[in-house]
């Protein structure tokens, strides 16, 4: 309860705080590229429950659902053609992430927590790690601030069972103040795709 309350408390202050910033975010998206301000994508959160997690939108415009996650290419660091001028900076920045203040102010997220997964991730999730959802998913977690895309799959599985045994509001201050320093350094933003969730499809069990 205290967590939760936390959370409400600490994302309606940044809805209000940053209320102008967001705004203007949401302008410069919109001047930029065309196509909708946010982008809505179904995740999985608390006991693999469905929701849809929202981000500025980063790439060209496309239908989500209509993306398909086991062919979609992993965005490398250089120049790739489906992120638009203004993605590039949100997404060096982790701007893009903000909107989903709204999604922990809801209760769907956490601000600290295991990220939320694709539900065509839960395959590669063995079941010795489906603990991960006995939490809600977070804005940041033990696996950002370890490393973030450069740690293997099977890395950040282990790191968010890590974090649900050891869950307390001092890991999620540590683990909240060191992603200040992880987002201004712009640490681990692009990792090996050949380390991703596709190369462990099948590892996963049936979902619960």
């Amino acid at each position: 309860m205290l967590k939760r309350a936390f959370d409400i408390l600490a994302s309606a202050l940044a809805l209000t705080i940053l209320a102008p910033a967001l705004l203007m975010l949401a302008v410069w998206i919109r001047l930029d590229s065309t196509g909708p301000v946010l982008f809505r994508q179904q995740r999985l959160g608390l006991r693999q429950t469905p929701f849809r997690v929202l981000k500025f939108r980063t790439m060209v415009a496309r239908d989500p659902d209509a993306i398909d996650q086991h062919q979609e290419q992993v965005v490398s660091a250089g120049a790739d053609p489906r992120i638009t001028r203004a993605g590039r900076v949100l997404r060096a920045t982790s701007l893009d992430e903000l909107p989903q203040l709204w999604n922990i102010l809801v209760g769907e997220m956490s601000c600290v927590g295991p990220r939320p997964v694709l539900p065509e991730q839960l395959e590669a999730i063995p079941a010795d790690c489906r603990a991960r959802f006995a939490v809600r998913p977070g804005l940041t977690g033990l696996a950002q601030v370890r490393g973030r895309r450069t740690l293997d799959w099977l890395e950040q599985l282990s790191a968010d069972v890590e974090y649900v045994k050891r869950q307390s509001l001092w890991l999620d201050l540590g683990i909240v103040l060191r992603t200040v320093y992880v987002v201004l350094t712009a640490q681990g933003l692009y990792g090996d795709a050949g380390r991703n969730w596709r190369a462990y499809r099948g590892q996963g069990s049936v979902r619960e």
